[in-house]
């Protein structure tokens, strides 16, 4: 049984970074398709990036250019850069995985989530 814990959120201005990172325990996940999404009170969780079993990687256009997301298969970690982060990248940040090993943004895509980190980025 996966389970996913996230950390690294919490509070920066406007232009500034942060690494968000998820940890993975239970079963092997190298096959697995990892993404990071995001959530505003109020709001449908909203996909921002994915990283499949090939490593072929994915972004909402928002995020493109700012935004890294990368894997360590063996230490079962993702992680997702943040650079030049913007009031509205504020939200709750969750990591997830699907064992199909392909991606979509469709949260109904993934099985597993972690509980959440809170990114705050103030103007």
């Amino acid at each position: 049984q996966v389970q996913l814990v996230e950390s690294g959120g919490g509070s920066v201005q406007a232009g500034g970074s942060l690494r968000l990172t998820c940890a993975a325990s239970g079963a092997a996940v190298s096959g697995y398709c990892w993404g990071w999404f995001r959530q505003i009170p109020g709001k449908e969780r909203e996909g921002v990036a994915y990283i499949d079993r090939d490593s072929i990687v994915g972004y909402v256009d928002s995020v493109k250019g700012r935004f890294t997301i990368s894997k360590d298969n063996a230490k079962k970690i993702l992680t997702l850069e943040m650079n030049s982060l913007k009031p509205e990248d504020t939200a709750m940040y969750y990591c997830a995985a699907s064992s199909r090993g392909y991606c979509t943004f469709a949260t109904t895509w993934y099985s597993k989530w972690g509980q959440g980190t809170q990114v705050t980025v103030s103007s």
